[in-house]
C-alpha cells in the first residue's frame, strides 16, 4: 500500500514537472518575462592606476559633452555663482579707487552766513557769502599708494579665484547628484529584472499547484520573494527620484537622461601626477594671493610713516553786503599756489600696526602650507579609496559570471531533475541580483571618486570643458 502511494506521488511529481516545463519553457510569454533584458553588469572594468594593464577604451564623447552641459545649466542657475561673480566685481571697483587715487583731486567750497559788525561805530546785519576751489595731487608718498594698488589688485585676484571655486564645488556636487541618479535609476532596472523573473516563476507555481496541492508552500515563498523584490524596487525608484528633485533645484526643470554616464570616468589618475596638480588648485591659488595681499598690506602701513610730498593751487572769493558795508557790496578774492610737505615724526601706533599685519601675512601663509598637506592626506585617501572601488569592481564582476552559471544551473536541476528546491533557486536568484547592484554601487563609487580626483587636482571643471 505504502509503494502504491509512493508511486502515485512519483507520478503527479512527475505530472507537475512536465506540466513546469511545458508553462515555464515552452510559453514565449514566460520565456520573455524571464529573460534578464538590458543587462546593467556588462560596463567594462578600468585598470587600476599603476598596474601597467592595458587601459580601457576612451568613453563617448556624448556622455561627457552632455555631463558638462548639465554642470553649465547648475552654474547658470546658482545664486552663489551670481555671489561671487558680484564681490569680483566689487573687488575690481576698489582697484579703481585705489588707482584714481594718482589722479588729481579737485574739491569745491562754498558757505553763506549772516553776521553783525561794527564798522566805526556804525553797527549792522551783512550777509557774507564766499566760495572756494582747491586742487592738489601728491606726487611722492613713500610708495604707500602702489603697496595699496598691489594690495586691492591682490585682493581681486581672491575674490576671481573664489569665484572660480564656487565654480568648481557647484561642477563637483551636480557631477555627484547625476551618477548617484543614475546608480538609482540602473538599481531599478535591475530590481525591476528580479520582478519580472520572480513573476513568471510564480505564475509557472500557480500551474503547478494547481495539479499538485503539495507544492502550495513554494508558491508562497515565491509569493514572498517577488513583494520583497517589488519592495526593493520601489525603494530604488523613490530614491532616484528624490535625487533628480535635487538636481532639479540645482539646473532647473530640464533634466535629460545622460546616455553612457557609466562609461564616463572609468580611468584612476595616477597618484604623482594628482599630488602635483594640487599645488597649483584654485583653491591653493586663492590663499597663495590672500597671503600677497596682506604682504602689501603690511607694506602699504610701513610706507604710511616717510614723507609725503604734493602740490596744490587754490582760489577763493568772497561777497559781502549789508548796512554795516556801507554803500554798495564788497569783494574780495585769492589765488594761492604751493608746495606741501608732511613728516611724520612721532607715532608709536604705527609701529603696532605694521607688526600685526607682518603677523597676519605670516599666519596666512602657515595656514596656506596646512591646508595644502590636508589636501594632498585627502588625495591620497581618495585616491586608495578609488582603486579599492575599481578592484571590487572587477572581482564582483568575476563572481557575477559564476552566479549566473550557478543560478542557471540551480533552476535547470530544480525544473527539470528535482534535485534542488525552489529555495536554493530563489537564493540563488537573489543573491545574483545583488550583486549586480553591488557591481552598481561599486562602479559608481568609484566613479565618483574620479570626480573628487578632478577637482582636488586640475579641477573637475577643466575636464569637463
Amino acid at each position: 500500500m505504502s509503494r502504491t502511494r509512493r508511486t502515485a506521488a512519483r507520478r503527479r511529481h512527475q505530472a507537475a514537472v512536465a506540466l513546469w516545463i511545458t508553462l515555464g519553457l515552452g510559453s514565449p510569454a514566460l520565456q520573455a518575462a524571464c529573460v534578464d533584458e538590458g543587462r546593467v553588469d556588462a560596463a567594462p572594468a578600468p585598470a587600476a592606476a599603476g598596474t601597467g594593464a592595458t587601459p580601457t577604451p576612451t568613453p563617448p564623447t556624448d556622455a561627457r559633452v552632455q555631463l558638462g552641459e548639465l554642470v553649465r545649466d547648475a552654474l547658470a542657475q546658482s545664486n552663489g555663482i551670481n555671489a561671487a561673480r558680484a564681490l569680483v566685481d566689487a573687488a575690481l571697483q576698489d582697484l579703481e579707487e585705489a588707482r584714481a587715487g594718482r589722479l588729481p583731486q579737485a574739491s569745491l567750497t562754498g558757505s553763506l552766513s549772516p553776521s553783525l559788525v561794527d564798522n566805526g561805530g556804525a553797527r549792522g546785519a551783512q550777509l557774507q557769502a564766499s566760495a572756494g576751489l582747491v586742487l592738489s595731487q601728491t606726487f611722492y608718498d613713500g610708495g604707500r599708494l602702489d603697496r595699496v594698488i598691489d594690495w586691492r589688485r591682490q585682493l581681486t585676484e581672491v575674490a576671481r579665484l573664489g569665484h572660480l571655486t564656487t565654480q568648481e564645488q557647484i561642477s563637483l556636487s551636480t557631477t555627484s547628484l547625476a551618477f548617484e541618479r543614475n546608480r538609482y535609476r540602473m538599481q531599478a532596472v535591475i530590481y525591476g529584472q528580479n520582478v519580472r523573473k520572480m513573476g513568471c516563476l510564480v505564475e509557472a507555481l500557480e500551474s503547478i499547484v494547481n495539479a499538485d496541492r503539495g507544492r502550495q508552500s513554494e508558491l508562497v515563498q515565491a509569493r514572498k520573494q517577488l513583494m520583497q523584490a517589488e519592495l526593493q524596487q520601489a525603494q530604488a525608484v523613490s530614491q532616484a527620484r528624490q535625487v533628480e528633485a535635487k538636481l532639479r533645484r540645482v539646473v532647473g526643470s530640464g533634466l535629460p537622461v545622460i546616455e553612457g554616464l557609466s562609461t564616463v570616468l572609468l580611468n584612476v589618475p595616477e597618484l604623482p601626477d594628482v599630488l602635483s596638480a594640487a599645488e597649483g588648485a584654485v583653491e591653493i591659488a586663492a590663499m597663495d594671493a590672500s597671503v600677497a595681499a596682506m604682504r602689501e598690506m603690511a607694506r602699504a602701513v610701513e610706507a604710511g610713516t616717510r614723507p609725503q610730498v604734493g602740490w596744490n593751487l587754490g582760489a577763493n572769493a568772497a561777497l559781502a553786503g549789508g548796512p554795516a558795508v556801507g554803500a554798495g557790496n564788497r569783494h574780495s578774492g585769492s589765488l594761492s599756489a604751493g608746495v606741501t610737505l608732511s613728516v611724520p615724526l612721532v607715532n608709536r601706533a604705527v609701529d603696532h600696526s605694521v607688526a600685526a599685519a607682518r603677523k597676519r601675512a605670516e599666519a596666512a601663509a602657515l595656514q596656506r602650507g596646512e591646508v595644502l598637506e590636508q589636501r594632498r592626506q585627502r588625495i591620497v585617501e581618495i585616491h586608495e579609496q578609488t582603486s579599492n572601488a575599481f578592484d571590487r569592481l572587477r572581482r564582483i564582476s568575476l563572481v557575477l559570471r559564476e552566479s549566473d552559471r550557478l543560478r542557471n544551473f540551480t533552476l535547470q536541476q530544480w525544473q527539470q531533475l528535482g534535485k534542488r528546491s525552489l529555495f536554493d533557486v530563489i537564493a540563488s536568484e537573489s543573491d545574483h541580483y545583488n550583486l549586480r547592484v553591488q557591481y552598481v554601487n561599486a562602479l559608481h563609487d568609484g566613479q565618483q571618486m574620479n570626480a573628487m580626483l578632478l577637482s582636488l587636482g586640475n579641477g573637475l571643471r577643466n575636464w569637463l570643458q
